[in-house]
């Protein structure tokens, strides 16, 4: 079954559109690559900072496959600039934008049991 990487983002209120103006300028980023599945950026609606990066693979080989290539060439300068799950957009000048969120934190699962509307349960 898939696996599910979540990008735990601590954002300042201050700093909500920015990340969110920096994701969407990325759009379609990651669809291309081999063994990606899904992909959801969810807003916090009350009491908190984090928002969650929400990604689902194939296996955990396409997630580290698109971690060495695409995305660490995104964190490193090549591209569009890096941080927030690959999210930076490039600053005018060359010079890197700063990050949007103040913390970061990965959470790692497999998918045991899926549902969707009219589909049986699967395992």
């Amino acid at each position: 079954m898939s696996v599910v990487k979540i990008n735990v983002l601590t954002v300042p209120a201050e700093q909500r559109e920015t990340l969110e103006k920096r994701f969407a300028s990325r759009a379609h980023a990651v669809e291309n690559s081999d063994g990606f599945e899904w992909f959801e950026l969810l807003r916090p609606l009350e009491g908190t900072d984090t928002y969650l990066v929400y990604t689902r693979w194939r296996d955990e080989e396409s997630f580290q496959a698109w971690m060495e290539g695409p995305m660490k060439a995104a964190h490193h300068g090549a591209g569009a600039g890096g941080g927030e799950g690959g999210a930076e957009g490039g600053a005018e000048g060359g010079e890197r934008p700063r990050p949007a969120a103040t913390g970061s934190t990965l959470w790692s699962f497999e998918v045991v049991q899926q549902a969707g509307p009219g589909a049986e349960s699967g395992a």
